[in-house]
């Protein structure tokens, strides 16, 4: 608790904020709808499928934005700028390359397994894929995975509160966790899904200014850019290594990042990428919720031309915060240090938004963040207690109970598993930027789970044995990758070197993206092996599991906007023009 303290007094000695009146009105509105959402939606909640699956009825441009802003917690927010920060320009691949390449191919050709399957889950689908020992496994790490995620959201808003309101860290943390508990407890899926569309357009107004303004600040881009090139040039790197997103990848040594473009593409753009947006629960459950087939598989391709422009909301704060932090700033801005003596990254838009809001437009801000972190939180805990409930509890306690006791049990979950992020959340104070750890527990869960997906839905001999073993051995592989090397210059523990150091990278995120190729590699070649030595399943129970044996969705009476193929196209080609205008 001294830590928290020390860091409390340091961020708040930058900023001495005061809010206004009209600041803890709009907070207080904010809360109050979010709460009345789910008081709203309880009534409705009356069987299992409504709480977990939203009864399949949102509309495609809902169920689309929550699909995009199922991702907008802390981690994209407060992580994001903390990477801007952090590592410069570069953090745009986390967009451009991480995130709509995998967007697009999950529209196109993995809704139709998902969805058409009727799985209430990723995990269900692995079961009827594969088998049941597969669907136990996923299920497991995924449920950790969740609740490793929430909690990051909740330190970032704990941090947040700490820092501009001057709230005891320990007090702020327990605020956020009840205020979330209570609309999932409520209103189920349906509450967090119509919560997560209030939160993007506040997250838009909210960072919209706080970009403007900075940007006047430090002279428009090019004068950002004349600044971090002081900033590269201290920090022994080429005057465009935070301007340039993939000249710099020419070598590890050339970034910030500490990657080359081989890592960076195998890494983050393929293995890390696809693992997320493929695989993981939390978005793929807004898709299910959608209404029909063809709104599901345009569910990702509507988020992904909103998310292909949140870089300039998110990534930017944090250029102009190291910007003005290292090359001087008339305006006195700084970012604080950790007490290891490190810059405290995190603290990048929370100092930026003290720094400029005025009084009405900071309480704008505040909730725009408070918005971020409770879409994050509240899209983790969903998924948390949708898998526990029908993927561990009702397959492995309680198999044929009532589905009013089901319900019962996904509330009681909701609480579980809130408590659980609680204790995850001050894990995240032990890295100077939650995006690192996030990546370090993808990489972990996500990264394997890839591969078994890849083989399942493309090739019809993959096993239940060989898809078990392959998604064990590369898990085994992350951890004994993590566990044998560490970022330069950190100490033996939660970032890794616990069984020994063989190897030291760049940066934390460095060693995230190469513990995601090994965890890939291995689970890829295990499960090959394995299956060719095991029986495959006959091709009749495979029908509608894997591509070669399921009929493709018909487009041809679509209109051009609602055609999943040819709306892909146009986005592939929006995010090629981006990556050359920034390369």
């Amino acid at each position: 608790m001294e830590r928290y303290s020390r860091e409390r007094q340091g961020a708040n000695a930058a900023l001495n904020i005061q809010l206004a009146w009209i600041d803890y009105l709009l907070l207080i509105l904010y809360l109050v709808f979010v709460l009345g959402i789910g008081f709203l939606l309880k009534r409705q909640m009356e069987t299992s499928a409504d709480f977990f699956l939203s009864g399949r009825s949102i509309p495609a441009w809902i169920t689309g934005l929550a699909f995009l802003s199922a991702n907008l917690g802390a981690q994209e927010v407060i992580g994001m700028a903390a990477s801007g920060a952090k590592y410069g320009i570069a953090t745009s691949h986390f967009y451009w390359v991480g995130a709509i390449p995998a967007m697009v191919f999950v529209g196109v050709f993995m809704i139709p397994f998902y969805y058409g399957s009727r799985a209430r889950s990723v995990p269900e689908y692995l079961k009827l894929r594969f088998d049941e020992k597969t669907r136990g496994f996923n299920a497991i790490s995924f449920a950790a995975m969740t609740v490793f995620s929430s909690g990051i959201s909740m330190y970032a808003m704990g941090l947040l509160l700490q820092t501009l309101l001057g709230w005891d860290f320990n007090f702020s943390v327990l605020v956020s966790a009840l205020i979330v508990l209570a609309y999932i407890f409520l209103g189920g899926l349906t509450s967090a899904i119509y919560n997560e569309v209030l939160q993007f357009f506040l997250i838009v107004a909210g960072f919209l200014p706080l970009v403007l303004l900075g940007l006047k600040d430090v002279g428009g881009w090019a004068g950002l850019q004349e600044r971090l090139a002081t900033v590269a040039t201290n920090r022994g790197f080429a005057s465009g290594a935070f301007t340039e997103s993939w000249t710099p990848l020419t070598s590890p040594a050339a970034n910030p990042m500490g990657v080359e473009w081989f890592g960076m593409v195998m890494g983050l753009g393929f293995v890390l990428s696809f693992g997320y947006w493929c695989t993981d629960f939390l978005v793929v459950q807004r898709a299910m919720a959608a209404n029909s087939m063809s709104a599901a598989r345009r569910t990702p391709l509507i988020a992904a031309i909103p998310k292909m422009l949140f870089p300039f909301l998110v990534i930017l704060p944090g250029m102009i915060a190291i910007a003005m932090t290292e090359s001087g700033s008339l305006s006195g801005f700084k970012l604080p240090a950790k007490p290891d003596g490190s810059l405290n990254y995190d603290l990048a838009i929370p100092m930026m938004l003290g720094h400029y809001f005025p009084p009405g437009v900071l309480g704008l801000g505040l909730t725009a963040l408070l918005a971020s972190f409770m879409s994050g939180m509240a899209g983790n805990v969903t998924a948390f207690n949708t898998v526990w409930t029908y993927d561990i509890y009702q397959a492995y306690i309680r198999r044929s109970a009532s589905d009013a006791h089901y319900l019962w049990m996904g509330r009681m979950t909701t609480v579980f598993g809130i408590l659980l992020s609680v204790g995850a959340a001050y894990m995240a104070a032990s890295f100077n930027n939650i995006m690192d750890m996030l990546q370090l527990v993808f990489a972990f869960v996500n990264a394997p789970l890839f591969a078994t997906f890849l083989l399942g839905m493309f090739w019809r001999r993959a096993t239940g044995h060989g898809a078990f073993t392959g998604l064990a051995a590369g898990t085994a592989a992350a951890a004994v990758h993590h566990g044998l090397t560490l970022p330069h210059g950190a100490a033996a523990g939660i970032k890794g070197g616990w069984m020994g150091t063989l190897a030291a990278y760049p940066s934390e995120m460095a060693q995230n993206f190469w513990t995601a190729i090994w965890a890939w590699s291995c689970c890829f070649a295990i499960t090959i092996l394995v299956s060719l030595v095991t029986r495959p399943r006959p091709q009749e129970e495979l029908r509608g599991l894997v591509c070669s044996l399921t009929e493709r969705p018909a487009e041809g009476h679509l209109p051009w906007h609602q055609r999943p193929g040819l709306v892909g196209v146009l986005v592939m080609a929006l995010v090629l023009l981006l990556n050359l205008l920034f390369w």
